[in-house]
């Protein structure tokens, strides 16, 4: 179900139960025969009246949007809440008459038999089983706000994790690249020192073989000497 269309039926079933409230305290304001109202009364059932209809134009508001937010939808979700919005319209409706019926200019006993009268109240219990059912939805849609606030907040604390994860991973990266720089420097140094040990050893076998020269041309000179020394 949209978010949205659940915000605005919260806000409806909120506000029809607050209307259907303030017409039945307006309904009491009524004294006696109806026909000698007590002006302080008459005030404050003129006040209520002027509530009422601020908020029959807001409920009106919040049932249109909530119709355009349904037709937004896929058809599937669209026509269950279609449905649930006929209902709605179909309270808002009572209690408009409702309100009708309690601005009207006499309110005497015929008027209030004829809320009495069978099909009257049959029409009052409909209405106030759907608004019985309005602050059920109202429960349900807030436990449902309640779980879903509650799947955000281990979201957010399972995002910080990864973040904190992926923060430690990062680092440990950095260390391996550093370590691996380390390294490859010293595979440098090492093959630098290698080429000069290598250079080293190739001239200290050329000197071998040039001492070696050398000692073998003193021997042969000596043993020429001693050759000629034996000779004479």
């Amino acid at each position: 179900m949209s978010e949205v269309f659940e915000g605005y039926e919260r806000q409806y079933c909120e506000l029809s139960a607050n209307l259907s409230s303030k017409c039945t305290a307006a309904t009491a304001v009524d004294g006696g025969d109806g026909a000698h109202v007590n002006s302080c009364f008459a005030e404050k059932k003129k006040q209520i009246i002027s509530e009422v209809k601020a908020g029959l134009e807001d409920a009106d508001t919040l049932l249109r949007k909530m119709d355009l937010e349904a037709r937004s939808l896929q058809p599937s979700v669209k026509a269950a809440l279609l449905a649930k919005l006929r209902e709605y319209k179909v309270d808002l409706n009572n209690l408009k008459s409702q309100l009708k019926r309690i601005a009207s200019p006499v309110v005497n006993f015929a008027a209030r038999d004829k809320l009495l009268e069978p099909g009257m109240a049959d029409s009052l219990t409909t209405s106030n089983d759907q608004r019985g059912r309005l602050l059920m939805t109202t429960d349900m849609l807030n436990q449902s706000t309640d779980r879903i606030k509650e799947s955000r907040r281990a979201m957010l604390e399972t995002e910080e994790l990864g973040v904190s994860i992926l923060q430690d991973l990062h680092q440990q990266r950095q260390s391996l690249l550093n370590a691996h720089n380390t390294l490859h420097g010293a595979d440098e140094s090492i093959s630098k020192s290698k080429k000069v040990l290598t250079a080293m050893t190739r001239s200290m076998n050329r000197n071998k073989w040039i001492v070696g020269s050398i000692i073998g041309v003193f021997a042969v000179a000596i043993l020429f000497i001693l050759y000629l020394k034996i000779t004479r």
